[in-house]
């Protein structure tokens, strides 16, 4: 004879206990008992089972697609992940089935163009300070996605004021300091959350190099240790790409990553402040033809012409950037000014030191507003054009039908102080709510 362990208290111990003194066979007997029992466990899973729907339904009263004219009432629906349909609510039935959330603004999730989140983290202790490697100003071999934590607090702070897709890794400060990533901010691990794995390399021309080493100690000399390094690179991107196989050098990790963005493969993201730092990076792209993001820029305002020349976008300085050395003139109105030339720019959140150690896009762009930038100019900073910038536009950036679920619903005006992210969608998952 078998015997069940089983709490005659729990529903499938008192549909156990109902059979007690029937006559059926122990075997009939032990055979429904599992039956019963399986059923249970199989609906305290259900019962557990996180709350996200696959199905999902947001309204609003205007929803931002950037793809054209802001919908004015309009529906967004989510089915697995993906954007099923966007429209006006005249033009669209919620289907039955469909969880309902409601807002006054809806737009795309925001991009954070330029962070160290993931690397630097929020208890401003060396543990968590991965950002930037000072045993030598020039490591292009560092990559960001062999640091980066999902699970930091910063990335959930991120999240909770609606940036959903982040690019992150080694901070300014080093001549080459590493290669940046673009995540999303949801995931628990970098493998979940991975956009894209080496993005660009980070490059600093100016006195932040002069601060962190001693050697180079003067601009001239960094320049010069750079402009070395990319020969080097250049001739090993030759000898890489030779038909025969027997003739190609050995693997260089550190020239592998500078001819990979000698041939385009990556950007070179150059930090320079101050005009004649400006002037340096657009020299060297000349020179060497690699693709340039222009991070930084505080005095970019003085270079118009010979930027929109250069053909190159703009990761422009946080707005309430401190006006101190490097960035003593940069001004409040770069952003605007950037715009009527005609360069492309995009929002950042830069490289904090300080707790909270992040500042968020959204409120530099606010900023920006207040001095001149039109909404949609800074809407677009922070959703289409890093999209398009990362090659991600196919899947970020706007709300269109098959593209990732990455949707923040506002409850005012998103460039208003008072306004505040109450739900953050990301994958067409609920990855934030405001209480």
């Amino acid at each position: 004879m078998r015997f069940f362990l089983m709490n005659p208290f729990s529903p499938a111990g008192a549909f156990a206990e109902s059979f007690a003194g029937t006559g059926m066979p122990v075997s009939i007997r032990s055979a429904a008992v599992k039956t019963v029992t399986m059923l249970a466990i199989l609906a305290i899973l259900l019962v557990m089972a996180p709350t996200a729907s696959t199905q999902i339904a947001v309204t609003a009263d205007t929803v931002y697609t950037m793809e054209g004219e802001p919908l004015v009432n309009g529906v967004v629906l989510i089915r697995d992940g993906k954007i099923e349909r966007v429209g006006r609510a005249s033009e669209i039935a919620i289907p039955d089935g469909y969880e309902q959330f409601a807002g006054a603004v809806v737009t795309p999730g925001l991009i954070d163009s330029r962070s160290v989140v993931g690397l630097a983290g929020y208890y401003n202790q060396e543990h968590d300070q991965d950002q930037l490697e000072r045993s030598n100003a020039l490591q292009p071999d560092l990559r960001a996605i062999d640091a980066y934590n999902a699970r930091e607090e910063l990335v959930g702070f991120l999240r909770q004021n609606g940036i959903t897709t982040v690019h992150t890794g080694h901070a300014p400060g080093a001549i080459v300091s590493g290669q940046t990533m673009v995540a999303k901010t949801s995931g628990r691990t970098v493998d979940e959350a991975l956009l894209d794995s080496t993005t660009a390399l980070a490059i600093t021309l100016g006195p932040g190099v002069r601060n962190q080493f001693d050697t180079p100690g003067t601009r001239s000399k960094g320049i010069a240790m750079l402009r070395q390094e990319l020969i080097r690179a250049a001739e090993y991107a030759e000898k890489r790409r030779h038909q025969d196989p027997d003739q190609r050098p050995g693997r260089d990790l550190r020239l592998d990553a500078l001819a990979d963005m000698l041939e385009g493969r990556i950007f070179a993201l150059v930090t320079a402040h101050q005009a004649h730092d400006i002037m340096s990076a657009l020299r060297l792209q000349r020179e060497f033809g690699f693709p340039m993001l222009l991070e930084g820029a505080s005095e970019a305002w003085m270079l118009l012409d010979e930027i929109r020349e250069a053909d190159v976008t703009v990761i422009l300085h946080p707005s309430m950037v401190r006006l101190r050395g490097e960035t003593e003139n940069a001004s409040l109105t770069t952003a605007a000014k950037l715009i009527e030339a005609g360069i492309p720019f995009v929002f950042q959140s830069g490289y904090e030191s300080y707790v909270p150690k992040t500042r968020v896009v959204l409120f530099e762009a606010a900023i920006a507003v207040g001095f001149g930038l039109d909404r949609m100019d800074a809407l677009r900073a922070l959703t289409a054009t890093p999209a398009q910038l990362f090659g991600l536009d196919h899947r970020l950036g706007s709300l269109a039908e098959g593209k990732d679920a990455d949707l923040v619903i506002f409850n005012g005006d998103p460039f208003e102080y008072t306004t505040r992210p109450t739900h953050v969608f990301v994958n067409g998952v609920l990855s934030y709510e405001y209480d």
